[in-house]
């Protein structure tokens, strides 16, 4: 699946504004008397601070001794507005280098606060005891910077260059942050010599208002151009992180510059332009990858044993998935490739990657002659991958089984994963399976062929003094038995599950506590414990007051907003049903028993039941969730927000009984 791209119209959410893009008031120091009244208002009224502006401008330098390399400057501009927002005054730059001599040099750092008082500006420039220096690792510097005498009403500015070797991917922009922003500019300057591919993103469309043929001067007495284009984006609100979503840098309006090729004077055009049949014989051919999944000594000397004479294709598929869960822990690292040349060194170390993890999967696969092959994702924090040939867009990869020509995709880093199963962070909508002896890839759905499914059973009796006593059985599936089974087997002991299960649960002592099925993964996880529960009925005269979903109720509604601009992405399916039944003593008896309703979203993606029954002395009580699309559109946000709204009403509703005099 696709995500499409939304251009939205923006409206202005600053007071007070004045056009920096006629006024093109950018030299640093010079702010004018207006932009001390600059406030937020209408959406962003609560924000913390504004992007006065933000400019950036990218271009190529050229010397004998190194070549050429590119300069990145910046010019940013802020109004704190808020103490939440002095954090801005807190700047970091990070700059890499490579295992060569290629690196990432800082040149020049500018850097003031600006206050107002007793109608004139007083100016802070950063001092030298404010510059520091932190070494990430071997292939990443920061230079952090701070600023002095901020409070609310402060103006902050930054501008400073960096000269980077990395010409293949320039440094790219991104025209949205978490404030609003009043103009955002990125200007690139590109000679003649390179060709870039120029990709946008985000959910915000962004205007190219420059596109011009220029002179530039790169070799003394060599006459050249360069093409400069400029991108704007104005009045841009804050972008606010929402549930249900991917990573939010998916929805970042953005620009990045791959190169594409170069054409230099008496030289052929060489193609950088990377494309799928040549990504796929350069991963064929890597040693870390295809060269490693072919590999298969060890296959050879294990699979007798796993498979024990077994023929048919599902059959030996499975064994072999829980051979590699049972005998490789993952060591929480993702990747792309193989750490090592071998599946034999990664079996006998017992750990490793996701990728030697998945590709020992596949080699194991392949030689026993199934149809496997590895598949390339993004993970959902890092991203939808854009479509387009780039490798370095995948963070990780699985196993693709073809069997009886259906798609079965494997994931062994978790003993806990069922067969067919793969992490939440790999549903990303799809990835790209590489067929290593046909040099051949093909994009595969990636949507889950799980649910979240969730069973409760609570049955109870409530006395006099009310306090309820009876049992709770709970039944867990797919992801949630998944995550439940993770902490279960990742908490130090039962002691700690226990108190930890407990900690949102008001007045509930439980003892008795059993887990089933903690192995069989593919039967239902199930729990059960002995309850007494205390203080969740209050008392008012001779009415008693009963919250029926207890512990189980959904406490606030995950979608806030009006209304939304990206989609909403569960990853999964999502099932919940309650069954809860109450005895009640002979001098109860039931005063008000709330409706039982049914609620629908349109389309019949999601509904919501709940009912509620009284007959003698007893009450029973059955809700039910049932989300079975995993994938909203921003047109789709208000029925689904609807729909969590009257779940959060209705499951906190209070059944009233009246004692007899």
């Amino acid at each position: 699946m696709k995500i499409k791209t939304l251009f939205l119209l923006v409206g202005i959410t600053v007071s007070h504004l004045f056009s920096y893009a006629q006024k093109k008031e950018f030299k640093f120091g010079k702010i004018a008397p207006e932009e001390f009244q600059t406030k937020a208002t209408g959406k962003d009224s609560a924000a913390a601070a504004i992007k006065l502006f933000d400019i950036g401008n990218c271009y190529f330098e050229y010397s004998e001794n190194t070549g050429f390399k590119y300069v990145y400057q910046r010019h940013i501009r802020y109004k704190v507005l808020t103490k939440a927002g002095y954090d801005l005054a807190n700047y970091k730059i990070g700059l890499y280098k490579s295992s060569g001599s290629s690196k990432e040099d800082l040149n020049g750092m500018e850097a003031a606060t600006y206050n107002m008082v007793d109608g004139k500006m007083v100016i802070s420039k950063i001092t030298k005891d404010a510059k520091f220096t932190e070494e990430f690792n071997k292939n990443y510097t920061y230079k952090k910077f701070t600023l002095p005498n901020v409070k609310e009403g402060s103006i902050l500015e930054f501008k400073y260059t960096i000269k980077s070797d990395f010409i293949f991917t320039l440094r790219g922009w991104s025209f949205q942050s978490d404030i609003p922003t009043l103009y955002s500019e990125y200007n690139v300057k590109i000679p003649e010599y390179f060709m870039y591919k120029t990709n946008f993103g985000g959910y915000i469309q962004v205007n190219r208002t420059k596109h011009e043929t220029i002179n530039a001067t790169y070799v003394p007495s060599i006459s050249s151009t360069a093409t400069h284009d400029q991108y704007v984006l104005e009045n841009v609100p804050a972008l606010k992180d929402e549930a249900f979503i991917t990573t939010i840098d998916d929805y970042i309006p953005s620009i990045e510059f791959e190169l594409q090729g170069t054409r230099f004077p008496n030289e052929m055009y060489k193609d950088f332009n990377g494309t799928w049949p040549k990504i796929v014989k350069e991963l064929a051919d890597d040693e870390n990858f295809g060269l490693f999944i072919n590999k298969n000594s060890y296959a050879k000397s294990v699979l007798p044993t796993i498979l024990k004479g077994e023929k048919d294709t599902l059959a030996m598929t499975k064994l072999i998935y829980d051979y590699v869960k049972s005998n490789i822990k993952w060591n929480e690292e993702r990747g792309r490739y193989a750490s090592g040349t071998n599946p034999k060194l990664v079996f006998e170390k017992k750990a490793g990657s996701s990728a030697d993890i998945n590709l020992c999967l596949v080699s194991l696969l392949r030689e026993a002659q199934i149809d496997a092959h590895p598949l390339l994702v993004s993970t959902r924090d890092n991203g939808i991958h854009p479509g387009y040939p780039m490798i370095s867009k995948f963070n990780n990869v699985l196993a693709h089984v073809v069997i009886a020509n259906k798609n079965v995709l494997l994931d062994a880093t978790d003993k806990d994963m069922q067969f067919g199963m793969i992490a939440f962070d790999n549903l990303n909508h799809e990835g790209l399976s590489i067929d290593l002896k046909s040099i051949q890839s093909a994009w595969i759905a990636t949507e889950p062929t799980f649910a979240s499914e969730k069973i409760f059973n609570y049955s109870l009796a409530l006395d006099k003094e009310n306090k309820l006593t009876g049992t709770i059985t709970q039944y867990t599936k797919g992801y949630a038995a998944l995550k439940l089974r993770d902490k279960y087997r990742t908490t130090n002991n039962e002691t700690e599950f226990l108190k930890d299960f407990k900690k949102d649960k008001t007045g509930l002592e439980l003892t008795n506590y059993k887990m089933g099925n903690l192995d069989n993964l593919d039967e239902l996880l199930t729990e059960t414990m002995n309850v007494v529960i205390e203080d969740n009925v209050e008392e008012a005269g001779n009415l008693v007051y009963f919250t029926p979903l207890l512990f189980e109720k959904t406490k606030e509604n995950p979608f806030k907003h009006e209304e939304r601009l990206f989609p909403v992405d569960f990853a999964y399916p999502i099932k919940e049903n309650y069954r809860i039944t109450v005895s009640f003593p002979e001098d109860y008896e039931v005063e008000k028993l709330p409706k039982s309703n049914l609620y629908k979203i349109p389309d019949n993606s999601g509904t919501f039941s709940i009912t509620f029954f009284s007959q003698g002395k007893t009450l029973m009580v059955k809700s039910v969730i049932d989300i079975n699309k995993t994938f909203y559109t921003p047109e789709e946000y208000f029925n689904l927000k609807e729909l969590f709204k009257a779940i959060v009403e209705k499951q906190a509703e209070q059944i009233v009984f009246k004692k007899k005099a």
